[in-house]
């Protein structure tokens, strides 16, 4: 154990370990990041022998939960207790009263327990950091979130094209090697000083021997490791920060775009604004750390109706022609008298009375639950590990006063690593507390658009009204249709 062999892909375990948990382990030193080859594992056991019997039963019920549980138990072999014992004390007992039937019946009774599938689910779901049970009302809620995030998914082609462009006006080069993978040779000062600036996980590199933008193709066969290019990693997010900050301005102007799918004479406005949540730990520039961050669009009508739209409306619209009508036109309209400097206070108003308090529940709620979970795993383990060192310290410390000292490791040595592991769990669940302090912060307005019905475009050009009289709300016709589709499968 202790080393990292992925450079093999066979294994055999000619000694088994006392505790099962170390056969995952030690297939955990060929069965690495970078493997590319199926890995086996054989386990000789000593046959016709009491002990051996114990183990090859414990074995094939191990299997047997593996092929049962899609691999998870695996999870917690070190929480596995055979009747409140471990192997150890269970192997020892067949040695030394294997020849009893009795003693081999319950030695076996208590193994077959002990991976029993619904126990071993128990174990899963004590010590997971999500729950997978699931009602069915949460299975088609959660179903239709999907649908929707697909809908809205980033396409790697649009990170792709937007990266490459973007990078190169700052200054990068990144050269095509293989299909939909490049190198990256030249990472820009200004990038990488950003990335000190908002960085929170691995830095940004100098240089890249190749980046892709598609998860199929970081390790194609026979060719180097590629850096998965998506939202979140250090590159695209340094990039991307850079390039706002340089050109947040055109936001702030604004635009024309024409709504096709309404052929009324009422404009709109739209405001787009940048919410953020945070917590109370820092980040290395020393500001507090951004957990969950959304882009918010409300739109406000002549009547004084304001309303949230969810995901990229903008969509939905073109922008003007070269022979239509510019901005002042439409301004100069009566029916665009009502639009005022107010209006932007009003969409940010609306946007805190009415959408922040759903982001924040929407983020805290899982994020608090994830939490809980994750302090009683760090509980758990450090508070194992400091005290089994504080004993063997208490141990050793008694041999070296009768004389018996060890030269691997001594009192003190063992002392120090409990307390550094005290202060880790000090340290991390200090870390926990901060993380929990989850808080939003006031809604930004980036800029707004005038949203032009076709309607009042016509009758400007002279080209004659649309049949229909009112606007198309798509995103009502889209909740509606997925609703419909909903209930046919149910």
């Amino acid at each position: 154990e202790g080393i990292n062999l992925q450079r093999a892909h066979l294994m055999v375990n000619y000694d088994l370990p006392w505790n099962p948990n170390r056969l995952e382990q030690r297939f955990g030193r060929i069965h690495r990041i970078g493997q590319t080859e199926v890995c086996h594992l054989w386990n000789l056991i000593a046959d016709e022998t009491r002990e051996g019997d114990v183990y090859r039963t414990l074995l094939e019920k191990l299997e047997q939960a593996r092929h049962a549980l899609g691999g998870q138990v695996f999870d917690v072999l070190g929480k596995l207790q055979f009747e409140g014992k471990p192997l150890r004390d269970l192997l020892i007992e067949a040695i030394r009263y294997g020849d009893r039937p009795e003693v081999r019946a319950r030695l076996t009774q208590a193994v077959t327990k002990t991976f029993d599938e619904s126990h071993i689910q128990d174990l899963l779901e004590e010590r997971a950091l999500a729950h997978d049970s699931m009602d069915a009302s949460r299975v088609f809620r959660i179903r239709e979130e999907m649908e929707r995030a697909e809908a809205r998914r980033l396409q790697p082609h649009y990170v792709e094209s937007f990266f490459l462009e973007a990078f190169q006006r700052l200054g990068g080069t990144a050269k095509l090697r293989e299909a939909r993978r490049y190198e990256v040779t030249h990472v820009p000062g200004p990038v990488r000083n950003r990335d000190r600036l908002i960085g929170i996980r691995e830095p940004v590199l100098p240089r890249y021997e190749r980046v892709t933008f598609e998860k199929d193709l970081i390790a194609p066969q026979g060719q180097a490791l590629a850096a998965f290019v998506c939202p979140g990693h250090p590159l695209l997010d340094a990039t991307i920060d850079l390039t706002l900050e340089r050109n947040q301005d055109l936001l702030r102007r604004g635009a024309v775009l024409v709504d096709e799918g309404d052929s009324g004479t009422q404009p709109r406005v739209l405001f787009y604004l940048e919410h953020a949540l945070q917590d109370a730990s820092m980040t290395r520039s020393g500001e507090r750390r951004v957990v969950s961050k959304r882009m918010l669009y409300v739109e406000l009508d002549a009547d004084g109706n304001t309303r949230h739209l969810n995901y990229a409306p903008y969509l939905d619209y073109r922008p003007l022609t070269e022979d239509e009508p510019g901005v002042e036109a439409f301004l100069d309209r009566p029916e665009c008298a009502w639009i005022e400097r107010e209006l932007e206070q009003k969409a940010q108003a609306h946007a805190i009375a009415e959408v922040v308090p759903k982001h924040l529940a929407e983020v805290r709620e899982p994020k608090l639950a994830l939490i809980d979970k994750t302090e009683a795993a760090v509980k758990d383990r450090l508070t194992k590990e400091i005290t089994y060192w504080d004993h063997r310290a208490a141990e050793l410390q008694h041999k070296e006063e009768a004389g018996k000292s060890s030269s691997r490791l001594n009192s003190r040595e063992a002392r120090k690593r409990a307390d550094l592991l005290q202060g880790r769990l000090q340290k991390r669940l200090e870390d926990l507390k901060l993380e929990r302090q989850i808080s939003p912060l006031p809604p930004v307005v980036l800029g707004g658009l005038l949203v032009v019905p076709m309607g009042l475009l016509a009758e400007m050009t002279g080209r004659g009204s649309p049949a229909s009289t009112g606007p198309v709300d798509t995103q009502a016709s889209a909740a509606r249709a997925r609703a419909v589709i909903m209930d046919i499968e149910r």
